[in-house]
């Protein structure tokens, strides 16, 4: 991992925590029924989650009551626009970005000397089945001030209306609080310290709910696409909802979301892209075992690509270049089957978003894909990062320093 993180591809463009901060945090965590970190020193991401706490307690989801129960930290304004590294839902970022776009004054306003714990509530307490995730509809995002700093201002406000009437400016008793909430908490008059709820629509999503689902339901049928293959098999019985059912290995899936508008099959204009050039040398590398070249210099010679891939026996050199070779011999003979030429895994892999999905639900499309087929490194990283760490650890060494090129390249095409 130390090669990712000094590319600033892990634990990248995060907000480090220490002193003052890093207490405040520990506050937080208390308010949440979580034991404080005994880290002196970690970064939090724009959720308030952190690797290194999330190391230290073994528990990547530590900041979450449930399944069903979302929350994150605000300590700092700096976590705006941060990326959100280990999200329970897809549209987790979102939520952060509405609420820094809703409130980002009163957030450099609160963390002057406090923090905010926010809750994303589905109006579920917890989740029985698979089938609950059909009744998100709206998310309503709650905030608590850390130290009941809001209530301390009605306080404060309550002392200063009792002192201004009458003869009470002449009582030591009230003289007393107000120092003493002044001393303590300091002036806070004019601040807004709370925070109204903020709802937000729920269109099709990913939770880790469950083993992981995806849930489309903007589409001409909904679809729950499971990750787990038992919680697919316990969900089959359930005859109450009409919805269509598919574990994410199932070939009937993707001939589904194509009927259902979700993907496209367009396997030519799929060949021109620098996708398919990045599946196919990802296959290349798991077919090869040995080279008198580093991988990273095959990969990017054109020539050496073509000379080691040529001494692979046949058939691993049709499934990697079995679409070319398909629409080379159509030219000849238009009888010619696709399934006969190209790999099943190609075929899946090589679908894309349908043109009429808007934004949200594309990168939902491309990151059901990396799961379908973790083919591609690139979209692994940027779709399905959890994915992507557990399997960047059993790469060659060559390899994973083309990977972090390859996304690093990427990433400033995409101005990420």
């Amino acid at each position: 991992m130390e090669k990712l993180r000094e590319a600033g591809l892990f634990g990248g463009g995060m907000v480090v925590l220490s002193g003052s901060l890093a207490k405040r945090y520990n506050e937080c965590l208390s308010m949440l029924g979580v034991k404080p970190t005994k880290l002196k020193t970690f970064s939090i991401d724009g959720m308030g989650w952190s690797p290194e706490v999330a190391v230290e307690k073994k528990e990547n989801h530590y900041l979450n009551t449930g399944e069903a129960n979302v929350n994150a930290i605000i300590i700092s304004p700096q976590q705006k626009d941060k990326a959100v590294h280990m999200p329970s839902h897809s549209f987790d970022r979102d939520v952060m970005d509405a609420v820094f776009a809703a409130y980002g004054q009163e957030i450099r306003d609160i963390t002057k000397d406090s923090a905010l714990v926010l809750n994303l509530d589905q109006k579920i307490d917890a989740l029985f089945e698979p089938f609950d995730l059909l009744r998100y509809d709206k998310i309503e995002v709650t905030f608590a001030v850390l130290n009941n700093l809001d209530k301390k201002q009605m306080e404060q406000q309550a002392f200063i209306n009792f002192f201004n009437r009458d003869n009470n400016f002449i009582d030591r008793d009230v003289h007393h609080h107000l120092l003493k909430s002044a001393k303590e908490y300091g002036d806070l008059r004019g601040r807004k310290l709370k925070l109204e709820p903020i709802q937000l629509q729920v269109g099709s999503f990913y939770t880790r709910a469950f083993g992981g689902v995806f849930v489309l339901k903007n589409f001409v049928k909904k679809i729950l696409v499971f990750e787990d293959e038992k919680m697919f098999k316990s969900a089959i019985h359930d005859t109450a909802h009409e919805i269509m059912l598919f574990h994410k290995d199932h070939d009937e899936l993707i001939d589904a979301l194509v009927g259902n508008r979700v993907l496209q099959k367009d396997f030519k204009g799929a060949m021109r892209s620098p996708r398919y050039q990045r599946i196919k040398k990802h296959v290349f590398v798991e077919e090869t075992k040995k080279t008198e070249h580093s991988l990273s210099e095959i990969l990017d010679s054109h020539f050496l690509f073509k000379k080691y891939l040529n001494k692979l026996p046949i058939e691993t050199q049709r499934k990697i270049s079995g679409v070319e070779l398909y629409y080379q011999r159509l030219i000849v003979d238009k009888n010619l089957k696709l399934q006969e030429y190209v790999d099943e895994q190609f075929m899946k892999i090589l679908h894309e978003p349908h043109p009429l999905l808007n934004e949200e639900e594309a990168e939902l499309a491309w990151k059901l894909l990396s799961k379908i087929v973790p083919k591609d490194p690139v979209h692994m990283y940027w779709y399905d990062k959890e994915q992507f760490y557990n399997v960047y650890s059993e790469w060659n060494p060559d390899y994973q320093d083309w990977v972090i090129d390859e996304i690093l390249e990427n990433n400033q095409k995409q101005g990420l």
